[in-house]
């Protein structure tokens, strides 16, 4: 349990604080804020920050990880798994929520554990799978599109559409084209496998 692997532990630890500011009634919080007409919660508020600190987490300990030579199976395993479990955390309290559509949900965390598996199946046979462009844009893509869901999306409109609708879009749009771009890239691994 070298640093990198604490850091992506403690990614795996503050999913259900977060979710714990997002969906419980607390009520030691202050009454909400009211900017610009929008109300926010403080706790959307402190869950969006535990996400984006959490979030941050992730190339953290990935550059330590390479930097330092302590790149380690257990690491390699759990990572990607902390990755889907905060981002599909955060989309399910957000269906609950009723701040995103259920379909959109299912897509997004259907694609991440699809690539996770073949990530695996790489993995028992010896192989890494790196990260495309498309699968780090998309990553962008969701933490923006998340945090504007929790913030309410604070007055943020481009070209007049709220933002968050427009990364939501393009989130959903980019993660089905990650995925098919990943399972068409590594599909020769997939025939080969021995798993």
């Amino acid at each position: 349990m070298n640093l990198p692997n604490r850091i992506t532990l403690s990614r795996i630890v503050l999913i259900p604080v977060m979710m714990v500011f997002l969906l419980a009634d607390l009520p030691f919080l202050p009454e909400p804020i009211v900017w610009h007409g929008v109300e926010l919660a403080w706790g959307q508020l402190i869950a969006c920050i535990i996400f984006i600190v959490a979030s941050c987490t992730d190339g953290i300990d990935g550059y330590i990880a390479r930097s330092r030579n302590l790149v380690t199976n257990l690491g390699k395993l759990m990572d990607p798994l902390a990755d889907k479990l905060l981002v599909s955390a955060a989309f399910i309290s957000l269906v609950q929520m009723d701040k995103l559509a259920a379909w959109m949900a299912i897509v997004i965390i259907s694609r991440e554990f699809a690539v996770t598996g073949l990530r695996q199946i790489a993995l028992l046979d010896g192989a890494v799978m790196a990260a495309g462009a498309g699968g780090k844009i998309k990553t962008v893509l969701q933490i923006v599109a998340i945090a504007l869901l929790l913030l309410n999306n604070l007055p943020f409109e481009i070209w007049g559409i709220p933002a968050d609708a427009i990364f939501v879009w393009a989130a959903v749009i980019v993660t089905v084209y990650s995925g098919l771009d990943y399972f068409i890239r590594n599909r020769r691994l997939l025939k080969e496998s021995k798993a």
